[in-house]
């Protein structure tokens, strides 16, 4: 990877929707550069996709909440049946594997905090493996989502 492939990857994390030939203008390289070193990138692996970032506020998901889980048991059985049980829920945006005090940080956007309640309280603690969860409601999204500094 070079200073260019750089660049363009810097460029595509702020605007993915550029085309060839605007990421030329801005990398300094002609639009079928520009094209052959994103197939290379993508087939390689380093770009992983291209979406659209939404507000979430304004299609009625308010609210954002960090659920740290920690699990009565550990096994990989244990870990891949949760996983499979987490990946059932649209509102959980993101889960990640924790080493520490927390087994599972989940990532919740949710209409409202009746509706945070029912996923707690009806799906997430009455799961046989989970043994105890940490909830933390966002109050103001100071930064999110920052390109990464390449």
């Amino acid at each position: 990877m070079d200073q260019f492939d750089r660049a363009l990857l810097n460029h595509l994390q702020l605007d993915a929707s550029l085309t060839n030939a605007e990421l030329g203008e801005k990398v300094h390289l002609s639009a079928s550069q520009i094209s052959r070193r994103r197939a290379r990138l993508e087939a390689g692996g380093t770009i992983t996709g291209y979406r659209a970032e939404v507000d979430a506020a304004k299609l009625g998901f308010e609210i954002d909440v960090f659920i740290r889980v920690a699990l009565t048991a550990h096994s990989d059985d244990t870990a891949e049946e949760f996983g499979k049980f987490l990946r059932g829920f649209s509102q959980v945006r993101s889960a990640y594997a924790l080493a520490g005090e927390a087994d599972y940080l989940l990532h919740i956007k949710t209409r409202s905090l009746p509706a945070l309640s029912d996923f707690v309280n009806r799906q997430l603690l009455p799961h046989p493996n989970v043994r105890e969860v940490r909830s933390d409601i966002v109050l103001e999204r100071v930064k999110e989502n920052a390109p990464l500094a390449l």
